[in-house]
């Protein structure tokens, strides 16, 4: 019987500024769907304490533990009032902002090659999946400098290197509650929008990661 396709979906917890970061139930919900294309696919999840620290430690013991072909990672950007898609992590990291345990990078780089690194030509088709279901979503060149570039960075060195064969990281916006009037300035995109967004790029990861698959085995 073939080894069912493994997914890890990953989101954050909270940090300063941010006493409640919506990747929690974004992966929570992504984590428990049941559809038909699903059957043959297993879908673990992880939220990340918000620290150097913990990405460090924790990736890695993730990744072996689950061995996923694909991972979909989730950051909360708050200041973004639409979805984006980050195409690149850049070999940058903030020395002003201290992290959830208030650790503050003692260099402003995180490894010694290259100015930044893509995740692949697939988070175009992340992309288009998110817009057909009628969400706002971007394509994005910059992930910022603090944890969710952080995890961007170490995630895309372990792919193909014995870990997943595929990664995207999705920022996500502040939520709006759902059925709230909408004042201008404020959260947009709803929980069940955003989920339903989720869905459409996890099913369209799928698609490529068992594509990946059953191009090795050929």
């Amino acid at each position: 019987m073939r080894e069912k396709l493994r997914v890890l979906l990953t989101g954050f917890g909270p940090f300063p500024g941010a006493p409640y970061n919506p990747t929690q139930p974004l992966v929570a919900r992504l984590a428990q769907l049941r559809r038909p294309a699903l059957d043959d696919v297993s879908i673990s999840s992880h939220i990340f304490p918000v620290t150097y620290a913990a990405v460090d430690q924790q990736l890695p013991d993730v990744l072996a533990k689950v061995k996923p072909d694909a991972l979909l990672m989730f950051g909360l950007a708050a200041r973004t009032p639409y979805l984006r898609i980050e195409t690149r992590a850049r070999n940058a990291v903030t020395m002003l902002w201290p992290d959830a345990a208030n650790t503050r990078s003692s260099k402003r780089g995180i490894a010694g090659h290259a100015d930044a690194m893509t995740f692949g030509p697939h988070t175009a088709r992340l992309l288009r999946a998110a817009r057909l279901t009628g969400i706002d979503a971007r394509p994005s060149r910059d992930a910022g400098a603090y944890l969710c570039n952080y995890l961007s960075w170490r995630a895309i060195e372990r792919v193909g290197a014995g870990g997943p064969q595929l990664a995207a990281f999705i920022h996500i916006p502040l939520l709006a509650r759902s059925g709230a009037v909408r004042r201008k300035g404020a959260p947009r995109i709803t929980l069940e929008e955003l989920v339903d967004a989720g869905e459409a790029m996890l099913m369209e990861t799928v698609g490529l990661a068992r594509k990946t698959r059953n191009t090795q085995v050929s």
